[in-house]
């Protein structure tokens, strides 16, 4: 049976969202089928589209022309300046997209990136962002973000919260889900038969025995050798300083962190360009490139699309696998 395509949601129109997303049907339209779902007054001019009413003709199309399912937004856009009005028709178009993949319409969803402050004063999106929104548009009790390329898979315990409120975010039941959610994922939507896990300790030299903070210590080495004894291969806490240079990459396929940044800043260090925005604990798969908005270079033509066309790439695999 064809694999139903992948849905594209259109993302921050005034971004690079479209630009990428075009550059990426490009890329992979003898390959992978797909629908971008949005304005198609908002892609680049001269893009090749053909509008659709059911994403079962992308499959058919997607050689010749980029599918698009319409969605009509309140406003054209200006690149690099968004328009408040059009703030509510992102927010239903990421709603629309899981819709598709959740009635098999769609295999999967690639989202292209959104500005979180334009949604909250456009339209008072009450989430910090898409992988909260996701949740709550499945009934997913706990999503995990994953960054991940070829080269590491890195999963953040606490996201999008300021540093100082790490500590107290990070529990026991938080981190014990976390990894179990990674492991499940990484069987089920990357066909790792028995996935590794590193856990990297919160403090420096992962508190070097209370010395440096006592977390390590107080609870995460216990919990981390309760979840081992339950079959998970999981190891740690390791210092964050060591886990990222070659050697000790090869020795595990994810290394679960404890904040956003322990987490972001060895893979966008290690492989920018190439890393994907990975949803684990969703009834559904989704993906996105590892980048924003980049209202700076948009409607110029240089955003590089490497990021989305591995994001629909991996989708795209995944759903393979399901």
């Amino acid at each position: 049976m064809t694999q139903a395509p992948i849905a594209i949601s259109c993302g921050e129109p005034a971004g690079i969202g479209p630009e990428v997303a075009a550059k990426a049907w490009a890329a992979l339209r003898d390959q992978i089928p797909m629908v971008w779902i949005g304005d198609p007054r908002h892609l680049p001019a001269g893009t090749p589209v053909t509008e659709v009413s059911d994403p079962s003709e992308a499959a058919r199309l997607c050689a010749d022309a980029l599918p698009v399912l319409p969605h009509r937004f309140a406003a054209p856009t200006q690149p690099g300046t968004a328009a408040p009005e059009n703030a509510q028709g992102v927010i239903d178009v990421i709603a629309r997209a899981v819709t598709l993949v959740t009635s098999g319409a769609a295999s999967a969803l690639c989202t292209a990136p959104i500005h979180k402050k334009v949604l909250m004063d456009g339209a008072g999106f009450a989430y910090p962002g898409h992988t909260e929104y996701l949740e709550a548009l499945t009934d997913a009790p706990r999503a995990v973000m994953m960054l991940a390329s070829d080269m590491l898979r890195v999963v953040p315990a606490t996201i999008h919260i300021a540093l100082e409120d790490v500590p107290e975010t990070l529990t026991p039941d938080l981190l014990r889900t976390t990894i179990e959610i990674t492991a499940r994922g990484l069987r089920d939507q990357f066909g790792i038969a028995s996935p590794r896990i590193v856990v990297a300790g919160l403090n420096p030299h992962a508190g070097e025995g209370g010395a440096m903070g006592h977390q390590e210590g107080n609870w995460i080495a216990a919990l981390v050798a309760e979840i081992a004894a339950t079959g998970i291969d999981v190891t740690g806490p390791w210092p964050g300083d060591t886990l990222f240079h070659a050697a000790a990459r090869a020795r595990y396929d994810a290394a679960v962190c404890m904040y956003h940044d322990q987490a972001l800043i060895p893979i966008k260090t290690l492989d920018f360009d190439r890393g994907v925005n990975v949803t684990l604990g969703l009834p559904i798969i989704r993906t996105s490139p590892d980048h924003g908005t980049a209202f700076d270079i948009a409607g110029r033509n240089i955003a590089n699309p490497t990021s989305m066309i591995e994001a629909i790439r991996m989708a795209h695999e995944m759903a393979g696998r399901a």
